[in-house]
């Protein structure tokens, strides 16, 4: 008897899923001295984060910005030897909209860096000013808790136009990902709280100057392996199996396994098609069929060399376009620009090619004498993340099920669906493995 339970302590744990969330619990258990071994479906990782190959050209399958307050994130990076001084370009905070707003934090301590910065802000009235510096305060001494929840644009009402337009509004979607209308109040105060509501650091800008694969899932991948980890590449998980040894995977005809532990990191709609069909687990079923999702559509377009951004990352203010980025700035190859758009709206009919000429042109609003692009790619993420909507029900990372565990930006948790949230809920997962609970 106590050899068979020395014999299941010695079992390996398995991860499904290579993205960003699955990474963060294999590197934590590896580091522990665990055995684990990670399941990825395609030969490429990153998950819904990763670098991808287009006619012989490394882009991402999205941009990601990462700010300051990642410090999981940056905590793991450093740990596998992707040191964010290298990975990452650092910016003090700046949102510049050209010829709207522009808004700059000095390197002042907080909470001076963000109150010289509203109130330093071009384009702005003196009243605007003072309106986003009240606002803030307001949100501060209410330590950014709501009673209930609500949208951002309810949160938002009585601030000027302005502000609405070019300050909350845009935060809002490149946070949530959500359209101010639907989305959740307490997440984006939770964000806002993070980051601009703590130290000046927290607010910084960290712009990713190697593609997201290389960032954090590839150096993982390495760190597992040379801790005596496995990585299973191009091998789709299409069954878990709860036997007396343990769990069991199949994929295909193969079948891994026993393990100790499963973490299962995948998208919450793979999640549900892998879940046992299990009584114990309809409401954890419910609580995933009733997500929602939202897109981020990224228009890669490769101008002359000699085109370059003002800013490694510039916004605008109104159109389709939401923000643009510099990758010629970021390690990528000259006059290389990316345009994205996150969440839903008024692009959703196009076709590409139209998307990116309506894109161009509203690109060369900000850009003087923007040329053609020689070529362009519409990369298109219908699920991109979850719909953070207000008083949204989220899955904890404790199934229903002994041995088996979530992972994933989803996971209820402070922050909506971003890379920092996606590793958080890793080493959760992983934390919750070398507490021995399951």
């Amino acid at each position: 008897m106590v050899e068979g339970l020395a014999a299941a302590r010695q079992r390996p744990i398995a991860v499904i899923g290579g993205g960003y969330a699955g990474f963060a619990a294999a590197v934590e258990l590896a580091a522990a001295g665990v055995a684990v071994e990670v399941f990825e479906a395609s030969r490429s990782l990153g998950g819904r984060a990763r670098g991808v190959d287009i006619d012989g050209v490394r882009l991402d399958n999205g941009q990601h910005i990462l700010v300051g307050a990642y410090r999981e994130t940056l905590r793991l990076m450093r740990r596998v030897g992707a040191a964010p001084e290298r990975c990452l370009q650092r910016l003090p905070l700046l949102l510049e909209l050209p010829g709207r707003l522009r808004i700059a934090a000095p390197d002042w301590p907080a909470p001076l860096h963000l109150a010289a910065a509203l109130i330093g802000a071009q384009g702005l009235s003196a009243g605007e000013k003072w309106a986003a510096v009240r606002f803030m305060l307001g949100l501060k001494l209410t330590r950014y808790r709501l009673q209930n929840d609500i949208s951002v644009a309810a949160l938002i009402a009585t601030q000027p136009l302005p502000l609405r337009r070019y300050l909350w509004e845009p935060l809002c979607i490149a946070t949530l990902n959500t359209p101010p209308d639907e989305a959740s109040a307490q997440v984006f105060l939770n964000v806002l709280r993070d980051t601009l509501g703590a130290g000046r650091k927290d607010s910084d800008l960290l712009l990713p100057c190697v593609d997201l694969s290389r960032m954090f899932p590839e150096p993982a991948a390495e760190f597992v392996a040379g801790h005596g980890g496995q990585i299973v590449r191009g091998s789709r998980i299409t069954q878990l199996e709860k036997g007396d040894d343990g769990w069991s995977l199949r994929a295909g005809e193969a079948r891994h396994g026993p393990y100790r532990q499963l973490i299962l990191a995948v998208a919450p709609q793979h999640a549900t098609a892998l879940l046992p069909s299990a009584p114990a687990c309809k409401a954890l079923r419910e609580t995933l069929a009733a997500l929602r999702y939202q897109p981020i559509v990224t228009v890669w377009l490769q101008y002359p060399p000699q085109v370059r951004l003002a800013a490694p990352m510039l916004g605008a203010g109104d159109g389709l376009l939401q923000w643009l980025f510099d990758r010629g700035q970021l390690g990528g190859p000259p006059g290389l620009l990316a345009a994205v758009i996150s969440a839903e709206g008024r692009h959703q009919p196009l076709d590409h090619d139209e998307l990116a000429s309506r894109l161009h042109a509203e690109a060369a609003r900000i850009v003087p004498q923007l040329p053609s692009p020689l070529w362009h790619r519409v990369i298109v993420e219908q699920r991109a993340t979850f719909a953070c909507l207000p008083g949204m029900r989220r899955p904890p990372l404790q199934t229903p099920l002994p041995g088996l565990l979530l992972a994933g930006d989803y996971v209820a948790s402070d922050y909506p669906a971003t890379l920092e949230g996606a590793v958080r809920s890793g080493v959760a997962a992983a934390g919750a493995v070398l507490a021995g609970n399951d």
